[in-house]
């Protein structure tokens, strides 16, 4: 009894707050590091931010590529998608640096970048595995619209005879060709326009965002280099900036429209994050950016919301890993469904072999 007293009697010393606090972040930032370092980083599926692409890179075993010797490509009939491909004529140039010339360009070669008529990738150093272009710009974020303006140019002075659309992606944008052909085919090369993604601040027309990509037609590169790039009031001379925005100041100075790449249902076809972003409603909060730059009112924030977002012939998705080429490429192209098939029908302006589409561009409207 007189040692249970003693011990009841006994006044222990008084824990200082201040330490318990401590302590209690301790724990909680070991355990978020410890969290965030052994959690494969697969996982973090929505990335909004090019940091957040930081240190991502492709399987280290090449995955090869899925056989067609199966029943249902044996029934696939790409009778349009082939005549698309050498009437719709896209040149596709991937905006990449030396670093990620392994780590994501190769992927991109591997995936959507088989699919256009001709592939360039624009870096500070030469590769000709990819191949890739050394342009007389050094990398980093504030060169971007530098590196934009010299890709441009060497593609005007290079390949402008090989493809009537010019598209520019970056190295984590996922493309499909065919969805893009399908949205071009109704107009001409010669008109001057360019789609994409359309933002609504800083430029009178708006602007494309460059992370999901955007086409220019023959005309509209035609103009952009010979006038643009010679326009020191309408396009920067300056190698820094956001390169979409000023693209898209020095697009307007030459009178090239922002086209409206909309589907016939109002639905988006150029998505600047992955699928998650845009197809679960409410996953980002409304005072996010995005939601004050896009152009036309996100199926989002109408009756119709989430899965019904997205045009059925979407073109393309930004921040999208390395490891995600792969699983896209498989989803759209060999994924399919046991029982349901569809049938396309040539479009009109490739069906009509006398379409002018073709016609001779007027050069003096700039």
């Amino acid at each position: 009894m007189k040692v249970m007293g003693h011990i009841r009697l006994h006044k222990w010393p008084s824990v200082n707050k201040q330490f318990l606090l401590a302590m209690l972040v301790g724990v909680v930032t070991g355990f978020t590091v410890a969290y965030v370092a052994l959690t494969p980083r697969g996982l973090f599926a929505d990335p909004h931010f090019s940091y957040e692409m930081e240190g991502l890179s492709g399987p280290t075993v090449d995955p090869g590529a899925h056989s067609d010797n199966e029943e249902f490509h044996a029934m696939e009939d790409s009778t349009v998608a082939d005549r698309m491909f050498g009437e719709v004529r896209v040149l596709c140039w991937v905006m990449t640096g030396p670093k990620n010339h392994e780590k994501r360009a190769k992927h991109v070669k591997a995936t959507w970048g088989k699919r256009c008529n001709v592939l360039l990738f624009m870096s500070s150093e030469e590769d000709a595995t990819l191949p890739a272009i050394a342009l007389p710009v050094r990398e980093g974020r504030d060169n971007l619209w530098g590196k934009t303006k010299e890709a441009f140019r060497y593609v005007y002075k290079n390949y402008y005879d090989q493809a009537d659309w010019f598209l520019k992606a970056d190295d984590d944008t996922y493309v499909i060709l065919e969805n893009l052909r399908y949205m071009l085919v109704p107009h001409k090369p010669t008109e001057p326009v360019y789609y994409g993604c359309r933002f609504k601040p800083y430029v009178k027309q708006g602007y494309m965002s460059g992370g999901a990509g955007y086409v220019l037609s023959k005309e509209a590169l035609k103009r952009f280099v010979e006038v643009g790039l010679h326009n020191s009031t309408g396009c920067s001379k300056s190698n820094s900036g956001a390169e979409d925005v000023e693209i898209g100041k020095c697009l307007e100075s030459v009178k090239v429209k922002a086209g409206d790449s909309r589907d016939s249902l109002g639905r988006g076809r150029f998505f600047p994050f992955v699928p998650e972003h845009h197809l679960i409603p409410g996953h980002v909060s409304k005072s996010f950016w995005y939601w004050e730059y896009i152009y036309y009112e996100s199926k989002e924030n109408s009756s119709k919301r989430g899965m019904d977002c997205c045009s059925d012939n979407a073109v393309s998705f930004h921040y999208v890993s390395p490891n995600q080429m792969y699983v896209l490429e498989y989803l759209i192209y060999h994924l399919r469904p046991y029982g349901i098939s569809f049938h396309v029908d040539m479009p009109p302006e490739l069906a009509d072999v006398s379409s002018n589409r073709y016609e001779k561009p007027d050069f003096t409207q700039t």
